[in-house]
This record gives structure tokens, sequence and C-alpha cells, in this order.
């Protein structure tokens, strides 16, 4: 067992920090042309602290809830921040994004630290409420001259792997010790977000 968990846990870290890597890298060598937008919406979310908590939160929560939460709740993200993001990039205001955001790690760090396990519907609709003012903020930041559809196929794949880390790490809830290791970053990333909060609305 003790085998087991060292392994996720090499895994895990291995996967974020060769992502970290390698978007910036690969981005790098694009220098023009309509893969520029692809690439530019690839490695936006790396861009952003609270954008990186709120998605691995997302991962990590679905873990702790398993099937079928597991896989729908990483779907229901990215597809309300496309939603969000074309609200964005067409002009149409959401009022308190910034404060939404620092507020989706508050709260989805508060459910990974209490392994909180409310009904499927009610963690979709607060996973998707956080993506719309995740997304927002992204389809407003909208480089000109990009494409705006492939800048969203791209910052929607990071997001797939951001989530992607999250689920690799919450596996450690099987664990005794992974239990309290999520509880921590929970409240880790609850923190921050306090942080994020602050800085909102200062």
């Amino acid at each position: 067992m003790k085998d087991s968990v060292y392994v996720t846990v090499r895994l895990a870290a291995f996967l974020l920090v060769i992502t970290c890597i390698g978007v910036p890298s690969a981005y790098g060598h694009i220098e023009q042309g309509q893969a520029a937008g692809f690439m530019t919406g690839l490695e936006h979310p790396w861009s952003g602290f609270d954008h990186i908590l709120a998605m691995v939160a997302v991962g990590i929560w679905g873990a702790q809830l398993g099937n079928p939460a597991l896989w729908i709740l990483p779907v229901t993200f990215p597809m309300m921040m496309s939603l969000g993001a074309f609200m964005g990039l067409v002009g149409m205001p959401v009022p308190g994004v910034e404060m939404g955001i620092a507020l989706s790690a508050i709260v989805l760090g508060v459910m990974v630290m209490g392994q909180i396990r409310p009904n499927l519907v009610i963690a979709m609709l607060i996973v998707g409420v956080f993506a719309i003012f995740h997304g927002h903020a992204h389809g407003t930041e909208l480089p000109p001259g990009q494409n705006g559809l492939l800048y969203s196929m791209g910052f929607i794949v990071a997001t797939g792997i951001l989530h992607g880390v999250g689920i690799l790490i919450g596996t450690l809830h099987r664990y005794h010790f992974g239990r309290f290791f999520l509880r921590g970053s929970g409240a880790f990333i609850s923190l921050m977000g306090i942080v994020f909060l602050w800085q909102a609305l200062s």
C-alpha cells in the first residue's frame, strides 16, 4: 500500500511539473497565425494562481465524491466556462467577476476540506456557476487579432489538464493519510481564496 501511495504522489507531482513546463515552452514556438489563438488560450489558465487552484479543486472534489461526480463535475466546469467565455467575447457584462473567482476558491476549498457530499445536482450548480466567472474572465482577455474559437478551445484543454491533475491528487482520499493531506489542501485553497477576495475588494 505504501508503494502505491508513493507512486500516486509522484505521478501527481510529475504531471503538474511537466504540464507547467511544457505549456509555456510550446507557446514560445508559436509566433503568428491562427494557431497562436489556441496556444494563447492553452497558456492562459496557468497565468493566474486563482484559476489554477479552483480548477484543481474541482478535480479533487470530484475524486472525493467518486462516480459519477468524478466525471460529471470536470465536464460541467468547462461547459459552463465556455458559456462564460462567450459572454465575455461578445461583451456581455457579468458583475463581480473577480469576486466570483475568489469565492470559487473559498467555496471549493471548503468542499474539499470538509469532504462535503451534497446532492449531485447541487454540486453541479456550485461548479457551474463559478465556471461562468472563470470563463468570462478568459473571454474578456482575448488578445487582439486572435481567433476567439481557437483561443476558447485552448483554455478548455488547459482546464481539462488541471482537472486531471486534481483528480489524480484526489485519489489520495483512498488512504488514511491522504484524507488529511486533502483536507489541508482544501484549507490552503480556501485561505488563498480569502486573499484573492481581499485583493478584489481593495
